[in-house]
């Protein structure tokens, strides 16, 4: 499945192809189309969710709470968006505002989906445990687990993103006359030759100097593709004929000319030239901005409550400020 041919349901395809989802936005194709699909199908899965939560009370408050719960991630998203997209600024990151929206839109589009998947389990504690206190922790443990799993999958394509080199100041890829610059030559140290069994022949590389003896399975220096120097085994058995000499030229057993640095293939797992060795400050400052948002919606859910509505109280689109969201579920469980 690619991004040419999307599934018919966006979170079918962020779940099973989600790789190809991180490159949608890397390239920024299509942003606009994708954005718009994640923010119906999570407000359509929110408003479900936010009537189940609305029963406990009546149908009017589940008719509200189908309302204000898509409004809660809606603006608790325009809230914080402007710091994560600015975070990426201040530290030299190279996201777009409509990269940024997309990849918060990918967390809460799985936030949602997940919520609304435990939709039924909490239709049928409603029907069964007709209690408010359990009612509102179960449910609140359920939107905690779900923004979890939606928060893993942000902080995972921010880490795709930043191995595409979009986090990473642009000062560590900077370039010289439009090329990358090569890595320095590395001067190879004298090998140390150990006693051992019979030296075994080592190709060179257009090198005449003098050789020296060194026994098959003896460390010797070695260069690898990204100007690191190693070491490296001397080889039991190699070609009578290496690069700068005549064909049918050999070369004596045991020996190696002083300098001699090998060359490993590449494997694959060497870094890539350009490639950030430490974690770019955007990706530590996510976290940071992960925090805030979380503490964001909660404040906004305690401001725009009621959600459940309490069966002792009168219906209300809105409850007065007093407390927090925090206070009031540690009352809840000590009333439990």
């Amino acid at each position: 499945m690619s991004g040419d041919r999307p599934s018919p349901l966006v979170i079918e395809r962020i779940l099973r192809d989600r790789e190809s989802i991180w490159q949608q936005i890397v390239a920024e194709r299509d942003l606009n189309a994708l954005t718009g699909r994640m923010l119906t199908s999570s407000a359509v899965a929110l408003a479900c969710y936010g009537a189940v939560l609305g029963f406990f009370h009546s149908p009017l408050m589940a008719l509200t709470s189908a309302l204000k719960l898509p409004l809660l991630f809606l603006v608790t998203l325009v809230i914080c968006l402007p710091t994560l997209y600015l975070f990426n600024l201040v530290f030299g990151a190279r996201l777009s505002v409509r990269q940024s929206l997309a990849l918060v839109m990918v967390a809460i589009t799985v936030t949602s989906m997940l919520a609304v998947a435990f939709a039924p389990i909490s239709l049928f504690f409603l029907i069964t445990a007709n209690d408010y206190g359990f009612f509102k922790l179960l449910n609140v443990s359920i939107l905690t687990l779900s923004a979890l799993v939606g928060l893993r999958f942000l902080t995972s394509g921010m880490q795709v993103l930043n191995d595409h080199g979009l986090l990473a100041p642009e000062a560590a890829n900077a370039t010289v006359d439009g090329q990358a610059g090569a890595p320095a030559p590395v001067q190879a140290a004298p090998v140390a030759v150990p006693a051992g069994p019979t030296p075994a022949a080592v190709p060179v590389a257009g090198q005449s100097a003098e050789p020296v003896a060194v026994p098959a399975g003896a460390a010797v220096a070695e260069s690898t593709a990204n100007g690191a120097v190693t070491t490296a085994t001397a080889p039991a058995q190699v070609p009578t004929q290496w690069a700068g000499q005549p064909a049918g030229a050999s070369f004596p057993p045991g020996m190696l000319p002083p300098g001699y640095v090998a060359q490993r293939p590449w494997d694959g797992r060497t870094a890539r030239r350009g490639e950030p060795t430490q974690r770019p400050a955007s990706m530590t400052l996510l976290y940071i901005w992960i925090l805030l948002f979380g503490f964001v919606g909660t404040q906004l859910a305690w401001t725009l409550r009621p959600f459940f509505g309490d069966p002792g109280q009168d219906f209300s689109f809105f409850r007065s400020i007093d407390g927090n969201f925090y206070a009031e579920i540690l009352r809840t469980i000590g009333n439990l």
